[in-house]
């Protein structure tokens, strides 16, 4: 009894010492970057009536933790500079080492700001050579999805750039940090918390969306975290009973091992198909395993060098053999393939590339507009072009549409990746995301200021820098004038930049792709994002205006006269006549029209429509050609003189 006794003091007491350490939050730790010339705000936890003393750059700094076992001070606005150590002082010690004096910048949204660098970095070989700047560091935020109130995020640190952190940055973010970082010549911190697809409900806290009492109906039901487990159960049951019974009746697997994959197969009653293009749009209406098969001629002289396998985007899971050996697998479309061949693989002569492509629902196969090919640093053999083709199950559509994703429901995101990041003091946000909400364009032009100001509020500094990158052109172009959800979106987007204080826009209608949500170009985006914070973020006289945009119309007969603001040296069209502008009457039918630049303005007129009363310009999914620009090389933003 005694020995229990003794046994329960002592684990009381070092319950008791544990309780009594001084923690911090994973953003306030080794190498981070703090803001310049304003109040930084400190805070972690320890004991309650725990005296905790900060030594930091000249200052020091005393507080008492409270009851609740949080504590926080506020440090006096300080220069650039660094690197420097800070020492946090309780009952324990905690010294803080590499720190930096710089700007702070939040990026958020969705896929395109998550897309990191590694993704696109066969585009940016050299920009990634020379990435080593240890003044550029990205803290990236990990955290699950959920509503539980939490103190800090799951992980994440503070890496500099270099060759090989670098691969796992934002993309757009390291290339708006390096913008900003060669102009002003400071240290520039990324924080990243980005989810993708997430709508940009997903980021505001309950309080701001009890204007959108539709959205607060949605996640009502799965703040009950038993409820959300057993729903996020029933479709994981759904999606394996799926994927189980596909398998078992596979023909091309045995035992669960993939013997279609083999050079040996009997292909006599294999069909073919066109690579790339989607198997629907050839006649082939089928759900579940399309195995794909093409044998391939090698030289000898390319196997002096590594090979890689590049076969594009494949909708929506491929597992892919050469010569029978299995080299590797993407589990959704929107994943880029690019295989490494392991040496000795591929032999001169003939070789047979498979892969085993599975589609859950809607169309399936593979995504014209990106590059099927083996390639080396010398040479490539295109990979286009028919290909075999056999069904090894076809099954039933899963029911995709039905499952719930958790990570979109409203208000997920800010609970789970931004507030607990909430008071780490920054220089503003940038923010790309729009692409979940192109539904509802109209809604977007009051819910996108709401989560701006619920930001803003959660901060509790002001309002700060807010940075938006208009959506990218995607889809296939129209043959027609169109009117769709994603030039509205636009239109909503160019709306709030304009009309909220302290905030910009970055555009993107020249750099996406037809085939891809995820277009590689991310390095325009950075540019365009640093232009407009240049301007908004620092205020800076000599800059050239980040968006050149509409301002007014006149009629002249059957001409219309179209004024631009923020013209910068002037207009200027690309690769010939300008492309992508539209004209209609009072009827509201839009026809395609002329246009030519004159006396800085733009006339626009087409013999189909006499009396025209209104324009639209790039106003499309897709304005693909569309090719109004300023003098300074950046694009004219979209526009349309109408509200219909």
């Amino acid at each position: 009894m005694k020995k229990k006794f003794w046994l329960l003091i002592f684990l009381s007491s070092a319950l008791i010492s544990a309780k009594a350490e001084v923690t911090l939050p994973k953003l306030i730790s080794n190498g981070m970057i703090l803001q310049r010339d304003q109040k930084v705000k400190l805070w972690g936890w320890a004991s309650p009536e725990e005296e905790i003393r900060i030594e930091f750059n000249g200052q020091t700094l005393k507080t008492t933790c409270g009851e609740n076992q949080r504590w926080e001070v506020t440090l006096a606005p300080m220069k650039v500079g660094g690197p420097y150590q800070m020492t946090i002082s309780g009952k324990n010690t905690i010294v803080l080492k590499d720190i930096l004096l710089g700007d702070v910048w939040l990026c958020s949204g969705q896929s395109n700001m998550e897309f990191l660098l590694s993704k696109s970095k066969e585009l940016y070989k050299t920009e990634v050579a020379n990435s080593t700047n240890n003044q550029i560091r990205e803290f990236s935020v990990k955290s699950s999805s959920s509503y539980a109130i939490r103190k800090d995020v799951l992980d994440g640190s503070w890496k500099s750039a270099n060759p090989q952190n670098v691969l796992g940055f934002s993309a757009v973010g390291y290339f708006f940090a390096l913008e900003l970082y060669q102009k002003y010549n400071v240290p520039i911190g990324i924080i990243h918390s980005s989810f993708a697809g997430s709508p940009a409900e997903a980021w505001m806290s309950d309080e701001a969306l009890k204007s959108y009492p539709h959205y607060l109906k949605k996640a009502a039901p799965y703040k009950d975290e038993s409820y959300a487990k057993s729903v996020l159960a029933k479709d994981k049951k759904t999606n394996d009973d799926w994927f189980a019974e596909m398998n078992i009746n596979d023909k091309g697997l045995k035992d669960r091992s993939p013997i279609w994959s083999k050079s040996d197969v009997d292909i006599s009653d294999w069909k073919t198909l066109k690579v790339p293009g989607v198997w629907e749009d050839q006649g082939l209406e089928v759900d579940g395993v399309v195995w794909l098969r093409k044998q391939v001629n090698v030289p000898a002289d390319m196997l002096k060098k590594p090979v890689f396998l590049e076969l594009g985007l494949i909708d929506d899971i491929d597992s892919t053999y050469v010569n029978g050996k299995f080299i590797g697998t993407k589990n959704n479309r929107y994943l880029a393939r690019r295989y490494e061949i392991p040496e000795g693989l591929l032999k001169a002569g003939e070789n047979t590339i498979v892969v085993r492509v599975i589609d859950k629902e809607g169309k399936g196969g593979i995504i014209a507009g990106k590059q099927y090919r083996l390639i080396n640093e010398d040479k490539e053999i295109n990979l286009a072009g028919e290909w075999l083709y056999r069904v090894g199950r076809a099954m039933t559509a899963m029911p995709v549409n039905t499952f719930v994703r958790l990570d979109y429901l409203p208000g997920i995101q800010y609970y789970s990746k931004l507030q607990p990041i909430a008071g780490y003091i920054i220089k503003g946000a940038a923010w790309y995301q729009g692409e979940a909400n192109t539904g509802k364009p109209e809604e977007y032009k009051t819910l996108l200021p709401a989560m701006i100001k619920d930001w803003r509020t959660l901060w509790g500094q002001g309002d700060f820098p807010f940075l938006i990158v208009q959506l990218a052109n995607y889809m296939a172009p129209p043959i027609e004038p169109q009117d769709a959800g994603w030039p509205k979106l636009r239109e909503a987007q160019q709306f709030v930049a304009n009309t909220v204080p302290n905030a910009g826009l970055a555009l993107a209608i020249d750099i996406g792709e037809t085939n891809d949500i995820h277009p590689l170009n991310k390095k325009d985006v950075g540019y365009r994002l640093a232009l407009s914070a240049f301007k908004v973020a620092y205020k800076d006289k000599n800059a050239e205006e980040p968006v050149t945009q509409f301002d007014k119309m006149s009629i002249d007969g059957n001409k219309i006269i179209i004024s631009f603001k923020n013209l910068n040296k002037g207009l200027q069209a690309r690769n010939g006549e300008l492309k992508q502008f539209a004209i209609a009457g009072t009827d509201q039918k839009f026809y395609w029209a002329k246009a030519i630049i004159k006396n800085g303005k733009v006339e626009v007129w087409s013999d189909k429509v006499t009396q025209p009363v209104a324009v639209r310009y790039a106003w499309a999914n897709n304005p693909e050609g569309s090719n109004l620009y300023n003098l300074n090389g950046l694009p004219v933003a979209p526009f349309r003189t109408d509200n219909w």
